[in-house]
């Protein structure tokens, strides 16, 4: 939705802002990176959406990108974890450092999102482990990494061939490529990450 960003109501973590699309204020549960990223009041803001509906309640929720809000899906398919706790987790936490932390099993670093404890942390780590390299999307030197990206693509792609867990071969490319620089042969690539991922 594109629309004019009229206020924000900030709390601990996540918050709320008001959006007018068409003269109609629509409050907007997002996270605080969302948040940040919408810009000053009185600016035009795209965001993307996400209604939630029950027998009392209708909530609406806005993501500044399209990933975060398919993370928050995600996120929320898991067992105890609501919305608040989603957004939480990715007020916490930037997208390719959620990645990263549920590919090598760091359920610590999750934890550190409020309302998240070490039981809960522990169980989105399990459950997700497996399906977060599936979504892409690792930050590895500001280029995002994807199935179909090139030789980062290429490499996750060599990696799971090999028998690597989706989010194993992606977190290990991420930080091959962090390590060799965005000109880096395929190669070089899939040499680094393999030692990366053999750690």
């Amino acid at each position: 939705m594109i629309a004019k960003l009229t206020g924000r109501l900030d709390s601990s973590g996540a918050g709320h802002a008001v959006i007018d699309v068409g003269g109609v204020g629509y409050l907007v549960e997002a996270s605080a990176r969302t948040l940040d990223a919408l810009g000053p009041v009185g600016g035009e803001v795209t965001i993307h959406t996400e209604m939630l509906v029950g027998e009392d309640f209708l909530r609406l929720l806005g993501f500044a990108k399209a990933e975060e809000r398919d993370w928050f899906r995600l996120l929320t398919s898991v067992q105890g974890v609501g919305a608040k706790v989603a957004l939480a987790i990715l007020s916490a936490l930037e997208i390719g450092d959620l990645q990263r932390a549920l590919a090598s099993g760091d359920s610590a670093m999750i934890a550190r999102a409020n309302g998240v404890g070490p039981k809960l942390a522990q169980r989105i780590t399990h459950e997700l482990k497996d399906k977060a390299g599936a979504l892409g999307g690792i930050a590895g030197s500001g280029a995002a990494l994807s199935a179909t990206a090139g030789p980062l693509g290429d490499a996750v792609a060599a990696l799971t061939g090999l028998g690597f867990k989706p989010g194993e071969a992606s977190a290990a490319v991420a930080a091959a490529s962090e390590e060799l620089g965005a000109a880096a042969s395929l190669d070089a690539l899939v040499r680094i990450a393999l030692k990366k991922a053999a750690k």
